[in-house]
């Protein structure tokens, strides 16, 4: 049984199954959807006893003048039978067989749940098997909404569903529909006038078959979720309903914002390789992850680097140590010397002498003036003031969970990290404090109604509010003032800051608004340079801008 993954509106986003399948009972469907395959399939169903002989004979003595089996008389419990029990080999030994077991079928099963059986069983082309799933494939509507017509095309495919599938014949799907919809007539299911008025209606068939499913890598995270959590084989056929925070509208947005930014890098950087992006969209007070986007095109490379990938984020992780030294005592106007530093390097007899990006030092130095351009001395001597347990503990409190190396040059974001995490991180900026942990899954319910796991939003006190708000306008003065200026232009307030790692290998920004909390990534997935001066402000936060610019424009 097909499992389904649901968007924030409760909009299917992707089918998961083996077979695709979805159970429907008979009082779910529309009353003359069964009428109309039992019209095209088996006229005397309520009348015979599961075996049809007057069939079986006609199909018997068109086959002899034939020279093939061409024709096999089968009634719907004989196709129940031959789907469930049987192989499909056409041979006469087996349709005795059929035979049988169709009879006793009959006899110990009312008419209505052969039918139930049947219309959730028969395969019914372009993967779909039964009706439920068949409406969903070609009409992109449950089966209960589906109207006369489309019960008609439907109660055709039977036959030959590939043959007849209006995705690769139109011409010869209608010609079975007006078959189905004539019989239907005959049999004083509906009027000639109710057949001729469905059959000149458009099928309004799905526009989206055949297209890649919407959020590839957000559905990629949920399916191997659950697959590990609950087994491959619950996914595939067990019919779940899987309710994730996903929105398709912001979804699109964020992927649109990742194609235009790549193509923009790639036009004023001609040479070498197009790089890879990725960003993750959270509900800045909720935490629910509105959209993923972990590649340029899943198509092409399905790792996520949103969630799988670890990098580097350079000074989109010197927050963390601000917030940690806030805590401490400090405030935004306690000033440090920004002036050359010898530290001991990895080795025996090496040092590291850390440097500004602009190459140069500024003497006194407030923590205010240290994040809003970056200075890399400052954040050294922040973490060498408050200790480097201090920040690890604070990174913790923030949602932190990949490896952190203790050392000094933690201050400039050298633990690699996923942008899942480093996003995360920056909500208790905007939330007076508190971590709002992120929400992929909302709930998974069983195919019996049962909630297996549900996930509401929470606010984990992280620092205090006078903490995050003095992060929090820091955080605005780097994109009014210092390096995220090419994230400056929206209509609504808005913080954040950037990340460079060495050799320009990584570009991030990170930022929020009351709405949307959103990190942007670049790079190269063999952690090559992007070029020279392709830095986190350059590269990632007009990323962020567009997207931003897109989303916050649908909130005002």
């Amino acid at each position: 049984m097909t499992s389904l993954l649901l968007d924030r509106e409760h909009k299917v986003v992707k089918r998961v199954f083996e077979e695709n399948r979805r159970v429907v009972s008979i009082d779910m469907m529309p009353e003359l959807l069964p009428k109309a395959f039992v019209a095209a399939e088996d006229s005397r169903f309520y009348q015979h006893p599961g075996v049809d002989i007057w069939s079986i004979f006609r199909a018997f003595f068109h086959n002899i003048r034939a020279g093939v089996r061409a024709h096999g008389g089968s009634t719907i419990t004989q196709q129940v039978t031959r789907s469930l029990l049987l192989s499909r080999k056409k041979v006469y030994s087996r349709k005795i067989k059929e035979a049988i077991l169709a009879y006793r079928i009959d006899s110990v099963m009312s008419k209505d749940d052969i039918l139930y059986i049947y219309l959730n069983q028969i395969y019914l082309g372009e993967g779909a098997f039964g009706v439920e799933a068949a409406a969903w494939t070609y009409f992109d509507r449950g089966v209960k909404d589906i109207t006369i017509g489309q019960m008609a095309l439907l109660a055709g495919l039977p036959q030959a569903p590939s043959r007849y599938s209006p995705f690769k014949n139109m011409e010869l799907a209608k010609k079975r529909q007006a078959y189905v919809l004539n019989r239907m007539a005959e049999e004083g299911y509906i009027t000639a006038g109710v057949a001729r008025k469905a059959y000149e209606e458009p099928l309004f068939l799905n526009r989206k078959h055949g297209e890649p499913d919407a959020g590839e890598y957000y559905s990629q995270y949920v399916t191997n979720y659950v697959g590990k959590k609950y087994g491959r084989e619950m996914l595939n056929i067990g019919g779940l309903t899987v309710y994730t925070s996903m929105d398709k509208t912001i979804q699109q947005k964020a992927e649109d914002a990742i194609r235009r930014g790549l193509s923009a890098f790639v036009a004023n950087n001609k040479k070498g390789q197009t790089p890879q992006a990725a960003i993750i969209v959270m509900e800045t007070g909720s935490g629910k992850v509105s959209a993923v986007v972990g590649g340029e095109d899943f198509s092409l490379s399905q790792f996520n680097r949103a969630i799988q990938a670890r990098r580097q984020p350079g000074s989109a992780f010197k927050p963390v140590v601000y917030a940690a030294a806030l805590e401490k005592g400090f405030t935004p106007e306690s000033v440090l010397q920004d002036e050359p530093l010898n530290l001991g390097g990895t080795g025996r007899g090496k040092s590291w002498q850390p440097r500004n990006f602009d190459n140069r030092y500024h003497g006194p130095t407030s923590l205010r003036t240290g994040l809003i351009h970056s200075r890399n001395v400052v954040a050294i001597k922040l973490l060498q003031e408050i200790g480097i347990d201090r920040a690890v503990s604070m990174a913790r409190d923030l949602g932190i969970q990949s490896k952190i190396e203790k050392d000094l040059t933690l201050a400039l974001g050298s633990s690699e990290v996923s942008l899942l995490e480093m996003t995360g991180a920056y909500s208790p900026f905007a939330n007076n404090g508190r971590y709002t942990p992120p929400i992929l899954i909302e709930r998974i319910v069983d195919r019996d109604g049962n909630v297996l796991e549900e996930n509401r939003p929470r606010k984990l006190r992280a620092m205090s509010e006078r903490t995050a708000k003095q992060m929090d306008l820091m955080l605005q003065d780097v994109i009014t003032q210092g390096t995220g200026g090419n994230a400056r232009g929206l209509k609504v307030t808005a913080g954040g800051n950037t990340g460079t790692t060495d050799r320009y290998m990584d570009a991030w920004f990170i930022g929020y608004t009351r709405n949307f909390l959103a990190g942007v990534w670049v790079g190269h997935d063999r952690k090559i340079s992007l070029g020279e001066g392709a830095s986190g402000g350059r590269v990632a936060a007009p990323i962020w801008l567009d997207f931003m610019q897109q989303v916050e424009a649908g909130e005002n």
